[in-house]
Protein backbone atom coordinates (compact mmCIF):
# COMPACT_ATOMS: atom_id res chain seq x y z
CA UNK A 1 0.00 0.00 0.00
CA UNK A 2 2.83 2.29 0.73
CA UNK A 3 5.21 1.63 -1.89
CA UNK A 4 2.07 2.01 -4.70
CA UNK A 5 1.23 5.17 -3.10
CA UNK A 6 4.25 6.73 -2.74
CA UNK A 7 5.20 6.02 -6.32
CA UNK A 8 2.37 7.98 -7.43
CA UNK A 9 2.55 11.05 -4.95
CA UNK A 10 6.72 10.97 -4.34
CA UNK A 11 5.41 12.42 -0.68
CA UNK A 12 7.49 10.11 1.91
CA UNK A 13 4.70 9.93 4.21
CA UNK A 14 3.20 7.90 2.58
CA UNK A 15 5.98 5.25 2.91
CA UNK A 16 4.96 4.65 6.10
CA UNK A 17 1.07 3.90 5.35
CA UNK A 18 0.36 0.18 5.89
CA UNK A 19 -3.22 -1.26 5.48
CA UNK A 20 -3.46 -2.18 9.46
CA UNK A 21 -2.90 1.25 10.08
CA UNK A 22 -5.50 2.51 7.56
CA UNK A 23 -8.22 0.37 9.21
CA UNK A 24 -9.16 1.73 12.66
CA UNK A 25 -8.61 5.26 10.80
CA UNK A 26 -11.33 3.97 8.20
CA UNK A 27 -13.69 2.78 10.68
CA UNK A 28 -14.05 5.94 12.29
CA UNK A 29 -14.26 8.32 9.35
CA UNK A 30 -16.74 5.57 8.18
CA UNK A 31 -18.79 5.67 11.42
CA UNK A 32 -18.21 9.85 11.38
CA UNK A 33 -19.71 9.98 7.95
CA UNK A 34 -22.35 7.53 7.92
CA UNK A 35 -25.24 9.73 8.75
CA UNK A 36 -24.16 11.88 5.92
CA UNK A 37 -23.99 8.72 3.02
CA UNK A 38 -27.15 8.24 0.91
CA UNK A 39 -26.20 4.05 0.98
CA UNK A 40 -24.63 3.76 4.26
CA UNK A 41 -25.78 0.26 5.12
CA UNK A 42 -24.32 -1.08 1.62
CA UNK A 43 -20.95 0.68 1.66
CA UNK A 44 -20.62 -0.14 5.27
CA UNK A 45 -21.34 -4.12 4.73
CA UNK A 46 -19.43 -4.06 2.13
CA UNK A 47 -16.15 -2.67 3.86
CA UNK A 48 -16.65 -4.88 6.74
CA UNK A 49 -16.77 -8.06 4.44
CA UNK A 50 -13.45 -6.86 2.56
CA UNK A 51 -11.36 -6.25 5.40
CA UNK A 52 -11.83 -2.13 5.32
CA UNK A 53 -10.02 -2.43 1.52
CA UNK A 54 -9.63 0.95 0.03
CA UNK A 55 -10.29 -0.39 -2.97
CA UNK A 56 -11.26 3.17 -4.93
CA UNK A 57 -8.09 4.52 -3.83
CA UNK A 58 -5.61 1.77 -4.34
CA UNK A 59 -6.97 0.79 -7.51
CA UNK A 60 -8.21 3.95 -9.36
CA UNK A 61 -6.17 6.62 -8.07
CA UNK A 62 -2.75 5.77 -9.51
CA UNK A 63 -3.81 5.41 -12.59
CA UNK A 64 -5.81 8.65 -12.86
CA UNK A 65 -9.08 6.98 -12.92
CA UNK A 66 -10.37 8.87 -10.08
CA UNK A 67 -9.64 12.20 -12.24
CA UNK A 68 -11.77 10.89 -14.60
CA UNK A 69 -14.42 10.51 -12.68
CA UNK A 70 -14.51 14.45 -11.88
CA UNK A 71 -14.71 14.86 -15.59
CA UNK A 72 -17.61 12.85 -15.68
CA UNK A 73 -19.33 14.21 -12.84
CA UNK A 74 -18.54 17.26 -13.65
CA UNK A 75 -20.11 16.19 -17.27
CA UNK A 76 -23.51 15.40 -15.09
CA UNK A 77 -25.40 18.28 -16.32
CA UNK A 78 -25.36 17.22 -19.99
CA UNK A 79 -27.55 14.58 -18.43
CA UNK A 80 -29.91 17.41 -17.03
CA UNK A 81 -29.09 16.80 -13.61
CA UNK A 82 -26.62 19.49 -11.19
CA UNK A 83 -22.90 18.31 -10.33
CA UNK A 84 -23.51 19.69 -6.77
CA UNK A 85 -25.37 16.16 -6.02
CA UNK A 86 -21.95 14.24 -6.77
CA UNK A 87 -19.21 15.91 -4.75
CA UNK A 88 -17.20 16.92 -8.08
CA UNK A 89 -15.30 19.57 -6.34
CA UNK A 90 -14.53 17.69 -2.99
CA UNK A 91 -13.38 14.81 -4.71
CA UNK A 92 -11.07 16.84 -6.29
CA UNK A 93 -9.78 18.66 -4.29
CA UNK A 94 -8.71 15.76 -2.13
CA UNK A 95 -7.46 14.21 -4.97
CA UNK A 96 -5.26 17.22 -5.11
CA UNK A 97 -4.16 17.25 -1.70
CA UNK A 98 -3.28 13.87 -1.79
CA UNK A 99 -1.18 13.68 -5.16
CA UNK A 100 0.46 16.93 -4.24
CA UNK A 101 3.80 15.26 -2.46
CA UNK A 102 3.91 18.54 -0.57
CA UNK A 103 0.87 18.94 1.11
CA UNK A 104 0.91 16.32 3.58
CA UNK A 105 2.90 15.84 6.16
CA UNK A 106 1.71 12.86 8.28
CA UNK A 107 0.08 9.78 8.45
CA UNK A 108 -2.54 10.70 10.32
CA UNK A 109 -3.68 13.71 7.72
CA UNK A 110 -2.79 11.20 5.07
CA UNK A 111 -5.01 7.80 6.74
CA UNK A 112 -7.83 10.76 7.25
CA UNK A 113 -7.71 11.78 3.45
CA UNK A 114 -7.47 8.12 2.08
CA UNK A 115 -10.46 7.04 4.21
CA UNK A 116 -12.76 10.69 3.49
CA UNK A 117 -11.55 9.69 0.16
CA UNK A 118 -12.47 6.38 -0.76
CA UNK A 119 -16.16 6.59 1.54
CA UNK A 120 -17.01 9.82 -0.76
CA UNK A 121 -16.36 7.89 -4.12
CA UNK A 122 -17.74 4.87 -2.69
CA UNK A 123 -21.16 7.02 -2.08
CA UNK A 124 -20.78 9.28 -5.32
CA UNK A 125 -20.40 6.34 -7.63
CA UNK A 126 -23.74 4.56 -6.20
CA UNK A 127 -25.14 8.21 -6.49
CA UNK A 128 -24.25 8.72 -10.32
CA UNK A 129 -24.55 4.82 -11.15
CA UNK A 130 -28.15 5.36 -9.61
CA UNK A 131 -29.08 8.21 -11.23
CA UNK A 132 -27.76 7.73 -14.74
CA UNK A 133 -30.01 4.30 -14.57
CA UNK A 134 -33.15 5.00 -12.79
CA UNK A 135 -33.24 8.46 -12.67
CA UNK A 136 -32.71 10.48 -9.07
CA UNK A 137 -36.79 10.94 -8.21
CA UNK A 138 -39.02 8.00 -7.53
CA UNK A 139 -42.16 9.18 -9.61
CA UNK A 140 -44.28 7.72 -6.83
CA UNK A 141 -43.26 10.35 -4.28
CA UNK A 142 -43.70 13.13 -6.96
CA UNK A 143 -47.06 11.97 -7.97
CA UNK A 144 -50.41 10.94 -6.89
CA UNK A 145 -51.58 9.74 -10.13
CA UNK A 146 -48.96 7.35 -10.74
CA UNK A 147 -49.54 3.24 -10.94
CA UNK A 148 -46.63 2.89 -13.49
CA UNK A 149 -44.23 -0.49 -11.97
CA UNK A 150 -40.81 1.16 -11.95
CA UNK A 151 -37.55 -0.89 -11.19
CA UNK A 152 -35.24 1.11 -8.78
CA UNK A 153 -31.81 0.15 -7.59
CA UNK A 154 -31.21 -3.08 -5.04
CA UNK A 155 -28.11 -3.87 -2.93
CA UNK A 156 -27.17 -6.14 -5.90
CA UNK A 157 -26.67 -3.81 -8.55
CA UNK A 158 -25.41 -0.95 -6.03
CA UNK A 159 -22.50 -3.45 -4.66
CA UNK A 160 -21.45 -4.01 -8.76
CA UNK A 161 -19.74 -0.39 -8.62
CA UNK A 162 -17.15 -2.57 -5.97
CA UNK A 163 -15.90 -4.66 -8.61
CA UNK A 164 -14.95 -1.64 -11.73
CA UNK A 165 -11.69 -2.47 -13.05
CA UNK A 166 -11.88 -0.45 -15.70
CA UNK A 167 -13.22 3.21 -14.41
CA UNK A 168 -13.92 4.70 -17.51
CA UNK A 169 -15.53 1.92 -19.50
CA UNK A 170 -17.56 1.44 -17.03
CA UNK A 171 -18.83 5.13 -16.93
CA UNK A 172 -19.13 5.16 -20.79
CA UNK A 173 -21.78 2.01 -20.28
CA UNK A 174 -23.67 3.52 -18.26
CA UNK A 175 -24.29 6.57 -20.52
CA UNK A 176 -28.05 5.91 -21.96
CA UNK A 177 -27.66 4.37 -25.09
CA UNK A 178 -31.38 4.78 -26.22
CA UNK A 179 -32.00 7.23 -28.99
CA UNK A 180 -34.56 9.26 -27.84
CA UNK A 181 -32.23 10.26 -24.62
CA UNK A 182 -29.51 10.89 -27.12
CA UNK A 183 -31.98 13.59 -28.76
CA UNK A 184 -32.69 15.25 -26.30
CA UNK A 185 -29.10 15.37 -24.47
CA UNK A 186 -28.03 17.07 -27.99
CA UNK A 187 -31.24 19.13 -27.73
CA UNK A 188 -30.37 20.39 -24.28
CA UNK A 189 -26.27 20.82 -24.59
CA UNK A 190 -27.05 23.19 -27.89
CA UNK A 191 -29.25 25.67 -26.10
CA UNK A 192 -32.49 25.00 -28.12
CA UNK A 193 -35.55 26.31 -27.85
CA UNK A 194 -38.97 25.31 -28.61
CA UNK A 195 -41.41 27.24 -30.30
CA UNK A 196 -43.14 30.33 -28.41
CA UNK A 197 -41.11 28.81 -25.48
CA UNK A 198 -37.20 30.74 -23.78
CA UNK A 199 -34.49 28.87 -24.03
CA UNK A 200 -34.76 28.22 -20.11
CA UNK A 201 -38.32 27.13 -20.33
CA UNK A 202 -37.32 24.77 -23.13
CA UNK A 203 -34.03 23.51 -20.78
CA UNK A 204 -36.79 22.75 -18.30
CA UNK A 205 -39.11 20.50 -20.32
CA UNK A 206 -35.81 18.64 -22.00
CA UNK A 207 -34.73 18.17 -18.29
CA UNK A 208 -38.00 16.69 -16.95
CA UNK A 209 -37.94 14.13 -19.64
CA UNK A 210 -34.59 13.07 -19.61
CA UNK A 211 -34.99 12.27 -15.96
CA UNK A 212 -38.42 10.33 -17.17
CA UNK A 213 -35.95 8.05 -19.73
CA UNK A 214 -34.34 7.45 -16.84
CA UNK A 215 -36.74 5.71 -14.93
CA UNK A 216 -37.28 2.17 -15.46
CA UNK A 217 -40.76 1.61 -16.77
CA UNK A 218 -40.61 1.13 -20.24
CA UNK A 219 -42.56 -1.73 -21.71
CA UNK A 220 -40.59 -4.70 -22.12
CA UNK A 221 -42.79 -6.75 -24.43
CA UNK A 222 -43.13 -6.96 -28.30
CA UNK A 223 -46.43 -5.98 -28.21
CA UNK A 224 -48.33 -3.32 -26.22
CA UNK A 225 -50.55 -0.40 -26.43
CA UNK A 226 -49.36 3.23 -25.53
CA UNK A 227 -51.01 6.24 -24.86
CA UNK A 228 -49.13 9.47 -24.05
CA UNK A 229 -51.09 11.91 -22.44
CA UNK A 230 -50.12 15.14 -23.51
CA UNK A 231 -49.87 13.96 -27.16
CA UNK A 232 -53.44 12.39 -26.79
CA UNK A 233 -52.30 9.44 -28.86
CA UNK A 234 -52.64 6.07 -28.85
CA UNK A 235 -50.05 3.87 -30.39
CA UNK A 236 -50.05 -0.37 -30.85
CA UNK A 237 -46.33 -1.21 -30.91
CA UNK A 238 -45.55 -4.29 -32.54
CA UNK A 239 -41.74 -5.24 -32.63
CA UNK A 240 -40.69 -1.76 -32.21
CA UNK A 241 -43.30 -0.50 -34.47
CA UNK A 242 -46.18 0.98 -34.50
CA UNK A 243 -49.07 -0.55 -36.46
CA UNK A 244 -52.29 1.15 -35.27
CA UNK A 245 -52.17 4.76 -34.34
CA UNK A 246 -55.45 6.98 -33.48
CA UNK A 247 -56.00 10.19 -31.85
CA UNK A 248 -57.74 9.74 -28.31
CA UNK A 249 -59.56 12.59 -25.82
CA UNK A 250 -58.43 11.81 -22.10
CA UNK A 251 -58.99 13.71 -18.60
CA UNK A 252 -59.61 17.58 -17.96
CA UNK A 253 -56.67 18.27 -16.19
CA UNK A 254 -55.62 21.50 -13.92
CA UNK A 255 -53.43 23.31 -16.23
CA UNK A 256 -56.55 24.42 -18.42
CA UNK A 257 -54.94 27.40 -19.78
CA UNK A 258 -52.33 24.71 -21.52
CA UNK A 259 -49.25 27.67 -20.28
CA UNK A 260 -46.24 27.19 -17.87
CA UNK A 261 -48.13 28.29 -15.07
CA UNK A 262 -50.22 26.75 -12.58
CA UNK A 263 -53.62 27.31 -11.82
CA UNK A 264 -55.40 26.94 -8.60
CA UNK A 265 -52.49 24.87 -7.41
CA UNK A 266 -49.86 25.88 -4.98
CA UNK A 267 -46.39 23.63 -3.09
CA UNK A 268 -45.96 21.75 -6.35
CA UNK A 269 -42.45 20.58 -4.57
CA UNK A 270 -43.83 19.48 -1.87
CA UNK A 271 -47.05 17.38 -2.72
CA UNK A 272 -48.77 16.79 -5.92
CA UNK A 273 -52.42 17.78 -6.41
CA UNK A 274 -53.93 16.40 -9.01
CA UNK A 275 -57.38 17.42 -10.58
CA UNK A 276 -59.73 15.34 -10.37
CA UNK A 277 -60.45 14.26 -14.00
CA UNK A 278 -56.42 13.88 -14.80
CA UNK A 279 -55.95 10.51 -16.68
CA UNK A 280 -53.05 8.85 -14.35
CA UNK A 281 -50.40 7.24 -15.46
CA UNK A 282 -50.25 3.62 -15.15
CA UNK A 283 -50.05 0.36 -16.69
CA UNK A 284 -51.50 -2.99 -16.82
CA UNK A 285 -53.25 -5.80 -18.83
CA UNK A 286 -56.13 -5.52 -21.47
CA UNK A 287 -58.15 -8.76 -21.02
CA UNK A 288 -61.70 -7.92 -22.16
CA UNK A 289 -63.95 -6.14 -24.63
CA UNK A 290 -67.94 -5.16 -23.52
CA UNK A 291 -69.77 -4.18 -26.47
CA UNK A 292 -72.81 -2.05 -26.37
CA UNK A 293 -71.69 -1.11 -22.12
CA UNK A 294 -73.68 0.00 -19.27
CA UNK A 295 -72.03 2.82 -17.69
CA UNK A 296 -72.23 2.73 -13.91
CA UNK A 297 -71.70 6.37 -13.61
CA UNK A 298 -68.98 7.55 -11.15
CA UNK A 299 -70.10 9.68 -8.02
CA UNK A 300 -68.52 12.67 -8.24
CA UNK A 301 -70.18 12.85 -11.80
CA UNK A 302 -73.44 12.10 -10.60
CA UNK A 303 -73.67 14.29 -8.47
CA UNK A 304 -71.98 17.40 -9.98
CA UNK A 305 -73.68 16.65 -13.42
CA UNK A 306 -76.39 13.77 -13.47
CA UNK A 307 -78.63 15.53 -10.66
CA UNK A 308 -77.85 19.21 -11.59
CA UNK A 309 -79.03 18.12 -14.87
CA UNK A 310 -82.03 16.16 -13.92
CA UNK A 311 -83.23 19.08 -11.46
CA UNK A 312 -83.30 21.12 -14.20
CA UNK A 313 -85.09 19.24 -16.45
CA UNK A 314 -87.23 16.17 -15.51
CA UNK A 315 -86.99 14.10 -18.41
CA UNK A 316 -83.11 14.51 -18.97
CA UNK A 317 -82.82 10.96 -17.52
CA UNK A 318 -85.19 8.86 -19.87
CA UNK A 319 -84.29 10.96 -22.67
CA UNK A 320 -80.36 9.81 -22.03
CA UNK A 321 -81.65 6.03 -21.19
CA UNK A 322 -80.15 6.48 -17.21
CA UNK A 323 -81.53 4.37 -15.05
CA UNK A 324 -82.04 5.66 -11.22
CA UNK A 325 -81.69 3.74 -7.97
CA UNK A 326 -82.36 4.39 -4.34
CA UNK A 327 -80.38 2.06 -2.19
CA UNK A 328 -79.93 -0.31 -4.63
CA UNK A 329 -83.45 -0.70 -6.09
CA UNK A 330 -84.64 0.62 -9.36
CA UNK A 331 -86.74 3.51 -8.97
CA UNK A 332 -89.28 3.17 -11.95
CA UNK A 333 -90.64 6.91 -12.27
CA UNK A 334 -87.73 9.00 -12.22
CA UNK A 335 -90.16 12.05 -13.69
CA UNK A 336 -91.45 12.51 -9.84
CA UNK A 337 -88.38 12.77 -8.16
CA UNK A 338 -87.48 15.71 -5.75
CA UNK A 339 -84.03 16.54 -7.43
CA UNK A 340 -83.38 19.07 -4.65
CA UNK A 341 -84.01 17.07 -2.32
CA UNK A 342 -81.66 14.20 -3.42
CA UNK A 343 -79.10 16.92 -3.79
CA UNK A 344 -79.15 17.25 0.38
CA UNK A 345 -78.96 13.72 0.62
CA UNK A 346 -77.14 12.36 -2.54
CA UNK A 347 -75.31 9.39 -0.94
CA UNK A 348 -78.95 7.33 -1.37
CA UNK A 349 -79.02 7.20 -4.80
CA UNK A 350 -76.89 5.78 -8.22
CA UNK A 351 -76.92 5.94 -11.55
CA UNK A 352 -76.69 3.27 -14.58
CA UNK A 353 -76.83 4.34 -18.41
CA UNK A 354 -78.04 1.37 -20.35
CA UNK A 355 -76.83 0.83 -24.26
CA UNK A 356 -77.52 2.86 -26.73
CA UNK A 357 -76.59 6.03 -28.87
CA UNK A 358 -76.41 8.18 -26.40
CA UNK A 359 -74.44 6.12 -23.68
CA UNK A 360 -71.74 7.82 -23.03
CA UNK A 361 -69.06 5.03 -23.59
CA UNK A 362 -70.21 4.46 -27.05
CA UNK A 363 -70.48 1.37 -28.32
CA UNK A 364 -67.49 -0.64 -26.79
CA UNK A 365 -64.97 -0.47 -23.51
CA UNK A 366 -61.83 -2.06 -23.29
CA UNK A 367 -61.13 -2.93 -19.67
CA UNK A 368 -57.72 -3.26 -17.66
CA UNK A 369 -56.94 -3.67 -13.91
CA UNK A 370 -56.12 -0.60 -12.51
CA UNK A 371 -56.71 1.67 -9.27
CA UNK A 372 -58.32 4.57 -10.66
CA UNK A 373 -61.57 2.60 -12.78
CA UNK A 374 -60.60 3.99 -15.90
CA UNK A 375 -60.77 2.28 -19.25
CA UNK A 376 -60.43 2.72 -22.83
CA UNK A 377 -63.75 3.13 -24.63
CA UNK A 378 -65.74 4.76 -27.65
CA UNK A 379 -67.72 8.01 -27.23
CA UNK A 380 -70.72 8.96 -29.49
CA UNK A 381 -68.82 12.85 -28.75
CA UNK A 382 -66.95 12.75 -32.14
CA UNK A 383 -66.24 16.94 -32.19
CA UNK A 384 -63.46 17.08 -29.82
CA UNK A 385 -60.85 14.12 -32.04
CA UNK A 386 -61.19 17.34 -34.37
CA UNK A 387 -59.36 19.98 -31.67
CA UNK A 388 -55.96 19.86 -31.14
CA UNK A 389 -56.67 20.00 -27.49
CA UNK A 390 -58.51 17.09 -26.45
CA UNK A 391 -58.16 16.96 -22.31
CA UNK A 392 -61.87 16.50 -21.96
CA UNK A 393 -62.86 13.55 -20.55
CA UNK A 394 -63.26 12.25 -16.56
CA UNK A 395 -60.31 10.20 -16.86
CA UNK A 396 -60.75 7.55 -18.82
CA UNK A 397 -59.48 7.45 -22.31
CA UNK A 398 -61.75 7.98 -25.37
CA UNK A 399 -60.65 6.10 -29.02
CA UNK A 400 -61.41 7.54 -32.31
CA UNK A 401 -61.00 4.52 -33.98
CA UNK A 402 -62.43 1.96 -31.54
CA UNK A 403 -63.46 -0.68 -34.04
CA UNK A 404 -59.66 -0.55 -35.55
CA UNK A 405 -58.72 -1.30 -32.10
CA UNK A 406 -61.01 -4.08 -31.28
CA UNK A 407 -59.89 -5.42 -34.54
CA UNK A 408 -56.14 -5.38 -34.05
CA UNK A 409 -56.60 -6.93 -30.45
CA UNK A 410 -58.89 -9.51 -30.99
CA UNK A 411 -57.74 -10.25 -34.88
CA UNK A 412 -60.13 -11.77 -37.70
CA UNK A 413 -62.42 -14.48 -35.87
CA UNK A 414 -65.65 -15.22 -34.61
CA UNK A 415 -65.35 -12.82 -31.69
CA UNK A 416 -64.52 -9.66 -33.71
CA UNK A 417 -67.08 -10.70 -35.86
CA UNK A 418 -69.58 -10.42 -33.12
CA UNK A 419 -68.11 -6.95 -32.00
CA UNK A 420 -68.45 -5.56 -35.69
CA UNK A 421 -72.00 -6.86 -35.45
CA UNK A 422 -72.66 -5.80 -32.27
CA UNK A 423 -71.60 -2.20 -32.68
CA UNK A 424 -74.10 -1.72 -35.31
CA UNK A 425 -76.99 -2.62 -33.36
CA UNK A 426 -79.05 -1.26 -30.55
CA UNK A 427 -78.99 -4.03 -28.63
CA UNK A 428 -80.08 -3.83 -25.05
CA UNK A 429 -77.98 -6.50 -23.21
CA UNK A 430 -74.21 -6.13 -23.14
CA UNK A 431 -71.61 -9.04 -24.52
CA UNK A 432 -68.26 -9.46 -22.65
CA UNK A 433 -65.32 -11.09 -24.97
CA UNK A 434 -62.52 -11.96 -23.65
CA UNK A 435 -58.87 -11.29 -25.73
CA UNK A 436 -57.76 -14.38 -26.42
CA UNK A 437 -54.22 -13.23 -24.84
CA UNK A 438 -53.70 -10.33 -22.38
CA UNK A 439 -52.22 -7.16 -24.27
CA UNK A 440 -50.29 -4.70 -22.15
CA UNK A 441 -51.18 -1.08 -21.88
CA UNK A 442 -49.19 1.99 -20.58
CA UNK A 443 -50.76 5.32 -19.77
CA UNK A 444 -47.31 7.96 -19.62
CA UNK A 445 -46.76 11.44 -19.73
CA UNK A 446 -44.01 12.48 -22.32
CA UNK A 447 -43.72 16.51 -23.26
CA UNK A 448 -41.09 16.26 -25.96
CA UNK A 449 -39.64 13.33 -27.81
CA UNK A 450 -37.54 13.64 -31.02
CA UNK A 451 -39.25 12.50 -34.23
CA UNK A 452 -38.39 9.97 -37.14
CA UNK A 453 -37.29 13.37 -38.64
CA UNK A 454 -34.93 13.41 -35.37
CA UNK A 455 -36.87 16.95 -34.91
CA UNK A 456 -38.07 17.77 -31.00
CA UNK A 457 -41.40 17.91 -30.55
CA UNK A 458 -43.11 19.73 -27.69
CA UNK A 459 -46.57 19.55 -26.32
CA UNK A 460 -48.22 21.42 -23.44
CA UNK A 461 -47.65 20.25 -19.74
CA UNK A 462 -51.52 20.02 -19.58
CA UNK A 463 -51.46 18.32 -16.39
CA UNK A 464 -48.34 20.67 -15.05
CA UNK A 465 -46.28 17.28 -14.24
CA UNK A 466 -43.47 19.16 -15.81
CA UNK A 467 -43.25 21.78 -13.11
CA UNK A 468 -44.21 19.46 -10.27
CA UNK A 469 -40.93 17.30 -11.23
CA UNK A 470 -38.80 19.71 -12.45
CA UNK A 471 -39.28 21.53 -8.85
CA UNK A 472 -39.25 17.97 -6.91
CA UNK A 473 -35.89 17.73 -8.97
CA UNK A 474 -34.30 21.53 -7.89
CA UNK A 475 -35.15 20.68 -4.08
CA UNK A 476 -33.21 17.24 -4.68
CA UNK A 477 -30.01 19.02 -6.25
CA UNK A 478 -30.30 22.22 -3.35
CA UNK A 479 -30.54 20.08 -0.45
Amino acid sequence: MGKILFDKTQNKVFKDITPEGFAPVFQKVLADENPKLSNSKIITAWYSQHDNDPIFVMNHLPNNNLKALCDYLDNSTAHGLDSRIFQANKIRFLLNTICDKNAIKTTTEAYQDMATLEILVANTMINYSNALQFGVMNPRKVYANYFTATQHPDSLSMTRIFGITDMKSYLDSIQPKDPQYIALQKALKSGESAPGLSKEETQRILVVNLERLRWKNKPTENRYVIVNIPNFELNLIEKGKSTLNMKVCVGEGRNKDHVNTLVDYDESDKIDRPFSHETPQLNSLIYVAEVNPVWNIPESIANKEIIVEAEKDRYYLSNKNIDVYKNGHKIEDSETINWAEVKRNPDDYSFKQQPGADNSLGKIKFLFPNKTNVYLHDTPAQLPFKKEMRDVSHGCVRLEKPLDFAHALFGDGPKYDTIAKDMQEDKVNPTELNLPKKVPVYFTYITCWADDNGTIQFRHDIYALDIVLYAHMQRYFSA
